[in-house]
């Protein structure tokens, strides 16, 4: 009797198991998973480092490709400009040493000591030209892989980081934080 309870209980079992309906449950999936390039970055700084501009036009980001060159081309002309105005003031203080005579009127009018403060002058202002060359250069480099590195975030408007004002019905004061938000 025992042996009978027994299998009626398998064969109720295994029989309701076998009877259900397995229901096939297929959700869309609206993520689309994008390919994310490690060397990106790295690729964009050597093309910035092979020529400045050429990172920002590999991140397609043109608008910066004049910001790049107009701030290396200032400082350029300005350390040109500076290492002329140099070389004038330096030729001049050592013809005076050879004690030869100046053509210019307003370069005679000037004193040794004159002359030596403008050499100080435009060298020191030629120096930091350069610097600023090799300044906006390493600029240039740093900005090509930081925007390829963060072109592959995902951006998407369901996620959003926002300023919060909360009443607190306690004490009845508004308490001020930043909510983060997902919807889906």
């Amino acid at each position: 009797m025992q042996n009978q309870f027994i299998l009626l209980f398998l064969f109720l079992g295994l029989s309701s198991i076998f009877a259900q309906e397995k229901t096939k449950i297929i959700l869309k999936d609206s993520l689309k998973s994008e390919t994310i390039n490690p060397l990106r970055p790295a690729k964009a700084a050597f093309y910035s480092a092979i020529l400045p501009g050429l990172g920002q036009i590999y991140n397609k980001k043109y608008w910066k490709v004049p910001l790049v060159y107009g701030a290396i081309g200032t400082s350029t002309y300005l350390y040109l400009d500076n290492q002329k105005n140099y070389n004038v003031y330096r030729d001049e203080y050592k013809n005076r040493l050879e004690g030869i005579k100046s053509d210019s009127q307003f370069l005679a009018n000037l004193s040794e000591s004159q002359l030596i403060s403008a050499q100080k002058i435009y060298q020191r202002n030629r120096d930091l030209s350069a610097l600023f060359i090799a300044g906006f250069y390493i600029l240039n480099i740093i900005d090509a892989n930081i925007d390829a590195a963060l072109s592959q975030f995902n951006v998407d408007e369901k996620l959003a980081f926002k300023p919060a004002v909360i009443k607190n019905d306690i004490t009845l004061k508004n308490d001020f934080g930043f909510a983060v938000n997902y919807s889906f």
